[in-house]
């Protein structure tokens, strides 16, 4: 029988393409858990139990299994916030966050929507870091606990939101004060200024508030402002005398002084008016005349004479090389007088 020898290098060609298939098929699938078809009560169960155990991401995912499988079961509907609540403890915060707005989306009125809003709040709460860094973290925090507080005021978690709110504003004035402290060691008094003056309107409740007077104290008088730094030390010493802040504000009154202003003379401007200087005017430099190198005659300036016709060989008026003649009138000769030869001598005396 005649074997066709292409055959075993086609199924070659296959299994070296269905290989890698199969590999990326694995990969997608790998943090999925396979479904298999199970009652409500099984799933949830399973998901209880994981979460006992302390494996809060497959107890999140068999969470949402059960609400993949049975969307319509009572259970789905609870099923949905301990999901939130595995990813919370799984320090996922971002999923735990999007499982408890998921579900007030779909159930806004349930008896379960404040335990929902608490969930979102502390999801934001852990993410809080240092005043070194940004705070905007933080403000969502600061929002979501009083969204808590505004609508279930009387919640079981509406002490624990407002408490944590206090800590949250206290957060948020610890990093006008970082930045207000930055500001003051650069010397820009003004921005300094509008940081701590925020610290005092804003959080003035907080345990930063005498520190921001003391540095408001500090600010106004670098500024020239003594008034402002008197009010700033006055506050400070009403409401929080016992505190070093208020010494050392007391103190720094003390160090600068008042200085009196002398008393205007009749007819004396506040001003004085300033009188600006004539530009003195530049000095003159003599410009130093070179001598002129050679034998030549130094130029003088002759009266002009009649233009004296141009020959050809070399007569009066005619210029060396062929040059163009010269309209100068010889000096002793009258305008009009015929010079007393063609060619006059080099050595020949001038005519007084």
């Amino acid at each position: 029988m005649r074997i066709n020898p292409s055959r075993p290098l086609v199924a070659l060609l296959v299994a070296a393409v269905a290989l890698p298939m199969a590999g990326c098929a694995r990969n997608s699938t790998k943090g999925d858990l396979p479904y298999v078809a199970r009652d409500v009560g099984t799933l949830y169960t399973a998901a209880k139990q994981k979460l006992d155990q302390r494996q809060y991401k497959v107890a999140a995912a068999l969470f949402d299994e059960v609400e993949r499988q049975h969307p319509y079961s009572v259970w789905a509907r609870r099923a949905q916030l301990m999901g939130a609540f595995s990813n919370y403890l799984a320090k996922n915060y971002t999923a735990a966050i999007q499982g408890a707005q998921r579900f007030l989306s779909v159930h806004p009125g349930n008896r379960d929507a404040p335990y929902a809003y608490y969930l979102i709040a502390m999801s934001y709460y852990e993410q809080i870091s240092d005043v070194t860094r940004d705070q905007k973290i933080s403000e969502q925090a600061q929002d979501a606990l009083g969204e808590l507080t505004r609508r279930y005021p009387n919640s079981r978690y509406a002490a624990d939101a407002r408490l944590k709110m206090d800590l949250v504003r206290d957060h948020l004035a610890g990093k006008e004060m970082e930045v207000g402290r930055f500001y003051e060691r650069r010397g820009q008094w003004l921005a300094a200024t509008l940081r701590f003056r925020k610290v005092v309107d804003d959080y003035q409740t907080t345990t930063h508030t005498p520190e921001a007077l003391m540095r408001l104290t500090e600010t106004y008088l670098a500024l020239g402002v003594r008034e402002e730094a008197k009010r700033a030390a006055a506050v400070l010493g009403a409401n929080y005398p016992e505190t070093y802040w208020y010494k050392r504000a007391f103190d720094l009154l003390g160090e600068n002084p008042a200085t009196p202003i002398k008393p205007l003379a009749p007819g004396e401007q506040v001003v004085p008016q300033l009188t600006v200087p004539a530009p003195a005017t530049p000095p003159r430099t003599e410009v130093e005349v070179l001598p002129i190198e050679g034998d030549a005659p130094t130029p003088r300036a002759e009266a002009p004479g009649a233009p004296t016709p141009a020959t050809t060989s070399g007569g009066a008026g005619a210029t060396p090389g062929g040059n163009a003649p010269s309209t100068a009138t010889p000096t002793g000769v009258q305008p009009g007088t015929p010079p007393a030869s063609d060619t006059p001598s080099a050595d020949a005396p001038q005519n007084p």
